[in-house]
Protein backbone atom coordinates (compact mmCIF):
# COMPACT_ATOMS: atom_id res chain seq x y z
CA UNK A 1 0.00 0.00 0.00
CA UNK A 2 1.46 3.35 -1.02
CA UNK A 3 0.68 6.73 0.49
CA UNK A 4 2.21 10.18 0.54
CA UNK A 5 3.35 12.12 3.58
CA UNK A 6 2.56 15.81 4.11
CA UNK A 7 5.70 16.76 2.18
CA UNK A 8 4.75 14.59 -0.78
CA UNK A 9 7.24 11.79 0.05
CA UNK A 10 5.82 8.34 -0.73
CA UNK A 11 5.70 5.91 2.16
CA UNK A 12 4.97 2.19 2.15
CA UNK A 13 3.73 0.67 5.38
CA UNK A 14 5.58 -2.49 6.36
CA UNK A 15 4.50 -5.37 8.54
CA UNK A 16 6.93 -4.14 11.21
CA UNK A 17 5.68 -0.54 11.12
CA UNK A 18 5.19 1.20 14.44
CA UNK A 19 1.88 2.12 16.01
CA UNK A 20 0.56 5.65 16.44
CA UNK A 21 -1.27 5.89 19.77
CA UNK A 22 -3.53 8.90 20.26
CA UNK A 23 -3.73 9.46 24.01
CA UNK A 24 -6.36 11.48 25.82
CA UNK A 25 -4.86 13.29 28.81
CA UNK A 26 -6.66 14.83 31.81
CA UNK A 27 -8.40 18.16 31.24
CA UNK A 28 -7.74 19.19 34.83
CA UNK A 29 -7.07 16.61 37.51
CA UNK A 30 -4.03 14.43 36.80
CA UNK A 31 -5.75 11.63 38.75
CA UNK A 32 -8.16 11.28 35.82
CA UNK A 33 -5.36 9.73 33.75
CA UNK A 34 -6.11 6.14 32.81
CA UNK A 35 -3.85 3.24 33.76
CA UNK A 36 -3.20 2.67 30.05
CA UNK A 37 -2.03 6.27 29.60
CA UNK A 38 0.36 5.93 32.54
CA UNK A 39 1.81 2.78 31.01
CA UNK A 40 2.08 4.35 27.57
CA UNK A 41 3.88 7.43 28.88
CA UNK A 42 6.44 5.25 30.61
CA UNK A 43 7.05 2.96 27.65
CA UNK A 44 6.71 5.10 24.51
CA UNK A 45 9.97 5.43 22.52
CA UNK A 46 8.69 8.70 21.03
CA UNK A 47 6.19 11.12 22.56
CA UNK A 48 4.79 13.87 20.32
CA UNK A 49 3.49 16.51 22.74
CA UNK A 50 1.76 19.84 22.20
CA UNK A 51 3.74 21.22 25.14
CA UNK A 52 6.82 19.26 26.22
CA UNK A 53 6.89 20.95 29.63
CA UNK A 54 3.30 19.96 30.37
CA UNK A 55 3.81 16.32 29.47
CA UNK A 56 6.82 16.22 31.78
CA UNK A 57 4.76 17.78 34.59
CA UNK A 58 1.97 15.27 33.97
CA UNK A 59 4.41 12.36 34.09
CA UNK A 60 5.89 13.68 37.32
CA UNK A 61 2.43 14.03 38.88
CA UNK A 62 1.65 10.45 37.88
CA UNK A 63 4.95 9.11 39.17
CA UNK A 64 5.98 8.02 35.67
CA UNK A 65 9.55 8.19 34.37
CA UNK A 66 9.74 9.18 30.71
CA UNK A 67 12.34 7.16 28.82
CA UNK A 68 11.44 8.07 25.24
CA UNK A 69 12.35 10.97 23.00
CA UNK A 70 9.96 13.92 23.43
CA UNK A 71 9.11 15.90 20.28
CA UNK A 72 7.22 19.20 20.41
CA UNK A 73 4.11 19.01 18.24
CA UNK A 74 2.10 22.24 18.43
CA UNK A 75 0.08 24.19 15.85
CA UNK A 76 2.94 26.16 14.28
CA UNK A 77 5.16 23.11 13.70
CA UNK A 78 2.53 20.44 13.09
CA UNK A 79 2.77 20.48 9.29
CA UNK A 80 6.52 19.95 9.14
CA UNK A 81 6.82 17.63 12.15
CA UNK A 82 4.16 15.22 10.86
CA UNK A 83 6.39 13.99 8.02
CA UNK A 84 9.30 13.20 10.34
CA UNK A 85 7.08 11.36 12.80
CA UNK A 86 5.56 9.39 9.95
CA UNK A 87 9.07 8.32 8.92
CA UNK A 88 9.61 7.06 12.47
CA UNK A 89 6.36 5.10 12.34
CA UNK A 90 7.12 3.53 8.96
CA UNK A 91 10.59 2.60 10.26
CA UNK A 92 8.94 0.61 13.04
CA UNK A 93 9.06 3.05 15.96
CA UNK A 94 5.93 3.58 18.06
CA UNK A 95 4.72 7.14 18.66
CA UNK A 96 2.48 8.37 21.48
CA UNK A 97 0.60 11.56 20.55
CA UNK A 98 -0.69 13.77 23.39
CA UNK A 99 -2.04 17.29 23.67
CA UNK A 100 -2.21 19.73 26.59
CA UNK A 101 -5.64 18.48 27.65
CA UNK A 102 -8.23 16.10 26.26
CA UNK A 103 -8.03 14.24 22.98
CA UNK A 104 -5.48 15.20 20.28
CA UNK A 105 -7.06 16.40 17.05
CA UNK A 106 -10.12 17.94 18.75
CA UNK A 107 -9.29 21.64 18.30
CA UNK A 108 -5.70 20.63 19.07
CA UNK A 109 -2.80 19.32 16.95
CA UNK A 110 -3.06 15.72 15.82
CA UNK A 111 -5.24 15.49 12.73
CA UNK A 112 -2.40 15.82 10.23
CA UNK A 113 -0.35 13.02 11.75
CA UNK A 114 -3.31 10.67 12.16
CA UNK A 115 -4.42 11.30 8.58
CA UNK A 116 -0.90 10.75 7.22
CA UNK A 117 -0.49 7.54 9.22
CA UNK A 118 -3.83 6.24 8.04
CA UNK A 119 -2.95 6.96 4.41
CA UNK A 120 0.33 5.12 4.85
CA UNK A 121 -1.35 2.06 6.31
CA UNK A 122 0.23 2.56 9.73
CA UNK A 123 -1.81 1.23 12.65
CA UNK A 124 -3.54 3.99 14.62
CA UNK A 125 -5.12 3.33 18.00
CA UNK A 126 -6.40 5.47 20.86
CA UNK A 127 -6.32 5.64 24.63
CA UNK A 128 -9.79 7.03 25.39
CA UNK A 129 -10.23 9.44 28.24
CA UNK A 130 -11.24 12.94 29.30
CA UNK A 131 -12.78 15.38 26.84
CA UNK A 132 -14.00 18.91 27.55
CA UNK A 133 -16.60 18.47 24.78
CA UNK A 134 -18.51 15.57 26.29
CA UNK A 135 -17.86 16.68 29.88
CA UNK A 136 -19.44 20.09 29.23
CA UNK A 137 -22.37 18.49 27.41
CA UNK A 138 -22.99 16.12 30.31
CA UNK A 139 -23.20 18.90 32.93
CA UNK A 140 -24.91 21.55 30.78
CA UNK A 141 -28.47 20.40 31.43
CA UNK A 142 -29.22 20.78 27.71
CA UNK A 143 -30.39 18.01 25.33
CA UNK A 144 -27.55 15.55 24.77
CA UNK A 145 -29.10 13.01 22.43
CA UNK A 146 -27.86 14.87 19.35
CA UNK A 147 -25.06 17.43 19.34
CA UNK A 148 -22.44 19.04 17.11
CA UNK A 149 -18.97 20.29 18.04
CA UNK A 150 -18.03 23.62 16.40
CA UNK A 151 -14.63 24.24 18.00
CA UNK A 152 -13.50 27.87 18.26
CA UNK A 153 -15.71 30.40 16.43
CA UNK A 154 -13.80 32.27 13.68
CA UNK A 155 -11.92 35.30 14.99
CA UNK A 156 -12.60 37.55 12.01
CA UNK A 157 -15.89 39.39 12.45
CA UNK A 158 -17.23 38.75 8.95
CA UNK A 159 -16.39 35.07 8.94
CA UNK A 160 -17.74 34.64 12.47
CA UNK A 161 -21.03 36.36 11.55
CA UNK A 162 -21.46 34.08 8.55
CA UNK A 163 -20.73 30.96 10.57
CA UNK A 164 -23.19 31.87 13.32
CA UNK A 165 -25.86 32.77 10.77
CA UNK A 166 -25.46 29.29 9.26
CA UNK A 167 -25.94 27.77 12.72
CA UNK A 168 -29.01 29.81 13.68
CA UNK A 169 -31.35 27.03 12.53
CA UNK A 170 -29.17 24.13 13.75
CA UNK A 171 -31.47 21.90 15.84
CA UNK A 172 -28.73 19.89 17.54
CA UNK A 173 -27.11 21.13 20.75
CA UNK A 174 -23.96 23.05 19.81
CA UNK A 175 -20.63 23.03 21.65
CA UNK A 176 -17.97 25.72 21.24
CA UNK A 177 -14.56 26.47 22.70
CA UNK A 178 -13.78 30.13 23.35
CA UNK A 179 -11.08 32.34 24.81
CA UNK A 180 -12.06 34.03 28.10
CA UNK A 181 -11.24 37.46 26.68
CA UNK A 182 -13.58 36.91 23.70
CA UNK A 183 -16.31 35.14 25.65
CA UNK A 184 -18.54 38.15 26.36
CA UNK A 185 -18.52 39.39 22.77
CA UNK A 186 -19.14 35.91 21.38
CA UNK A 187 -22.08 35.33 23.73
CA UNK A 188 -23.52 38.73 22.80
CA UNK A 189 -23.24 37.89 19.11
CA UNK A 190 -24.79 34.47 19.69
CA UNK A 191 -27.69 36.18 21.47
CA UNK A 192 -28.14 38.61 18.59
CA UNK A 193 -28.15 35.84 15.98
CA UNK A 194 -29.85 32.96 17.84
CA UNK A 195 -32.18 35.03 20.02
CA UNK A 196 -31.62 36.41 23.50
CA UNK A 197 -33.71 33.70 25.12
CA UNK A 198 -31.82 30.70 23.71
CA UNK A 199 -30.61 28.54 26.60
CA UNK A 200 -26.89 27.92 27.07
CA UNK A 201 -24.25 26.93 29.60
CA UNK A 202 -20.74 28.27 30.08
CA UNK A 203 -18.41 25.66 31.57
CA UNK A 204 -15.20 27.05 33.03
CA UNK A 205 -12.14 25.19 34.34
CA UNK A 206 -13.83 21.79 34.13
CA UNK A 207 -12.59 19.28 36.75
CA UNK A 208 -10.20 21.89 38.17
CA UNK A 209 -10.21 23.61 41.56
CA UNK A 210 -12.21 26.61 40.33
CA UNK A 211 -14.69 24.68 38.17
CA UNK A 212 -17.81 26.70 37.42
CA UNK A 213 -20.90 25.99 35.30
CA UNK A 214 -23.15 28.96 34.53
CA UNK A 215 -26.55 28.21 32.99
CA UNK A 216 -29.05 30.71 31.60
CA UNK A 217 -30.11 32.49 28.45
CA UNK A 218 -27.52 33.80 26.04
CA UNK A 219 -28.43 37.34 27.11
CA UNK A 220 -27.96 36.51 30.78
CA UNK A 221 -24.66 34.77 30.16
CA UNK A 222 -23.36 37.61 27.97
CA UNK A 223 -24.12 40.05 30.78
CA UNK A 224 -22.32 37.83 33.31
CA UNK A 225 -19.29 37.33 31.05
CA UNK A 226 -19.03 41.08 30.55
CA UNK A 227 -17.78 41.33 34.12
CA UNK A 228 -14.70 39.34 33.12
CA UNK A 229 -13.72 35.72 33.54
CA UNK A 230 -10.66 33.48 33.36
CA UNK A 231 -9.74 29.91 32.53
CA UNK A 232 -10.51 27.29 29.91
CA UNK A 233 -14.00 27.87 28.48
CA UNK A 234 -16.49 25.52 26.84
CA UNK A 235 -19.88 26.88 25.74
CA UNK A 236 -22.93 24.65 25.19
CA UNK A 237 -25.88 26.18 23.31
CA UNK A 238 -29.37 24.81 22.88
CA UNK A 239 -30.37 23.90 19.34
CA UNK A 240 -33.06 25.76 17.40
CA UNK A 241 -36.68 24.77 17.85
CA UNK A 242 -38.45 23.25 14.85
CA UNK A 243 -40.70 25.73 13.06
CA UNK A 244 -43.78 23.58 13.59
CA UNK A 245 -42.96 22.67 17.19
CA UNK A 246 -45.20 24.51 19.67
CA UNK A 247 -43.44 26.90 22.03
CA UNK A 248 -44.57 26.88 25.68
CA UNK A 249 -45.74 30.32 26.78
CA UNK A 250 -43.40 29.97 29.78
CA UNK A 251 -40.51 30.09 27.32
CA UNK A 252 -41.86 33.34 25.89
CA UNK A 253 -42.10 34.84 29.39
CA UNK A 254 -38.49 33.85 30.06
CA UNK A 255 -37.30 35.40 26.81
CA UNK A 256 -39.18 38.63 27.51
CA UNK A 257 -37.59 38.82 30.96
CA UNK A 258 -34.14 38.30 29.44
CA UNK A 259 -34.69 41.10 26.92
CA UNK A 260 -35.99 43.47 29.61
CA UNK A 261 -32.99 42.68 31.80
CA UNK A 262 -30.75 43.48 28.83
CA UNK A 263 -32.35 46.95 28.60
CA UNK A 264 -35.22 46.56 26.11
CA UNK A 265 -38.59 48.13 26.93
CA UNK A 266 -41.13 45.54 28.05
CA UNK A 267 -43.65 46.43 25.34
CA UNK A 268 -41.01 46.09 22.63
CA UNK A 269 -39.72 42.86 24.16
CA UNK A 270 -43.21 41.33 24.17
CA UNK A 271 -43.77 42.29 20.55
CA UNK A 272 -40.38 40.95 19.45
CA UNK A 273 -40.68 37.64 21.31
CA UNK A 274 -44.24 37.06 20.11
CA UNK A 275 -43.18 37.63 16.51
CA UNK A 276 -40.05 35.49 16.87
CA UNK A 277 -41.87 32.55 18.45
CA UNK A 278 -45.03 32.82 16.39
CA UNK A 279 -47.30 33.37 19.41
CA UNK A 280 -50.20 35.82 19.70
CA UNK A 281 -48.98 39.06 21.19
CA UNK A 282 -51.92 39.23 23.61
CA UNK A 283 -51.13 35.72 24.90
CA UNK A 284 -47.53 36.68 25.62
CA UNK A 285 -48.61 39.96 27.24
CA UNK A 286 -51.11 38.23 29.52
CA UNK A 287 -48.55 35.62 30.56
CA UNK A 288 -45.94 38.28 31.33
CA UNK A 289 -48.38 40.32 33.39
CA UNK A 290 -49.59 37.24 35.26
CA UNK A 291 -46.02 36.37 36.18
CA UNK A 292 -44.63 32.88 36.89
CA UNK A 293 -47.05 30.22 38.02
CA UNK A 294 -46.87 29.14 41.68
Amino acid sequence: MQAAGDEGVPYAAKAESGTLTVGAVPIGQSADASARLRAALGAAPIIAAEDTRRVRRLASALGVQLVGRIVSYYDDVEARRAAGLLEDLVAGRDVLLVTDAGMPGVSDPGYRLVAAAARAGVRVTALPGPSAVTTALAVSGLPSDRFVFEGFPPRRAGERSRRLAELATERRTMIFFESPRRLASTLAELAAVFGTGRRAAVCRELTKTHEEVRRGTLAELADWAGQGTLGEITVVVEGARAQDEPVPVEEAVRQVAARVQAGQARRDAIAAVAAELGLPRRQVYNAVVAGPAD
